[in-house]
């Protein structure tokens, strides 16, 4: 009888999902089903997004430079604990660079934004700075839609991108709101 290995045990996931821009493509649910927590980085488009995503798991959002009324009560960034991940949270990477730069205390272990529609995973200083690239992708110049999720483990955290079908858009975009 084979075991497990220890290291590879995965003792939290954490789903993150970064500008849907109005549409939360059918298959993320599923993707996301047993996750502990969905981080969201904004640009969500539509609150229903977050009903759809609270249904999953429990959901932490900010709002981003493209969400307007019907977004009033999210915060531009915001800090908490995830099974013992302490995390930062928001959506242009370089405002949550400034704010954090002002919050001492402990580091964080994840750094989660989005904005740039292109999925990066990089670690300094202990701190995994994660874009989960955009789950819409509405513009033609887009990566393919991803999402990513993030597992701890005994060794630390873990990241995977989970590539989504790109949707066809109903109508060019004219403005994409950098």
């Amino acid at each position: 009888m084979a075991q497990s290995d220890p290291n590879t045990t995965v003792t939290c996931r954490i789903g993150v999902v970064s500008d849907t821009h109005g549409y939360l493509d059918p298959a993320i649910p599923d993707l996301l089903a047993g996750v502990d927590l969905i981080l969201h980085a904004g640009d969500i488009g539509d609150p229903a997004i977050l009903d759809q995503l609270r249904a999953v798991a429990p959901t932490v959002a900010v709002a981003g430079n493209l969400d307007g009324d019907g977004f009033a009560d999210l915060a531009a960034y915001t800090t908490g604990e995830a099974c013992g991940v302490r995390f930062a949270l928001g959506h242009k990477r370089k405002r949550l660079v400034k704010r954090l730069a002002g919050a001492g205390g402990d580091p964080f272990e994840l750094v989660v934004f989005g904005h740039d529609h292109a999925p990066s995973a990089s670690w300094a200083e202990g701190t995994l700075w994660l874009d989960p690239g955009s789950a819409s992708a509405p513009y033609e110049e887009d990566d393919v839609p991803t999402i990513a999720i993030v597992e701890r483990m005994p060794t630390g955290l873990g990241v995977r991108f989970i590539p989504l079908s790109r949707r066809v858009p109903s109508a060019p975009s004219k403005h994409r709101g950098k």
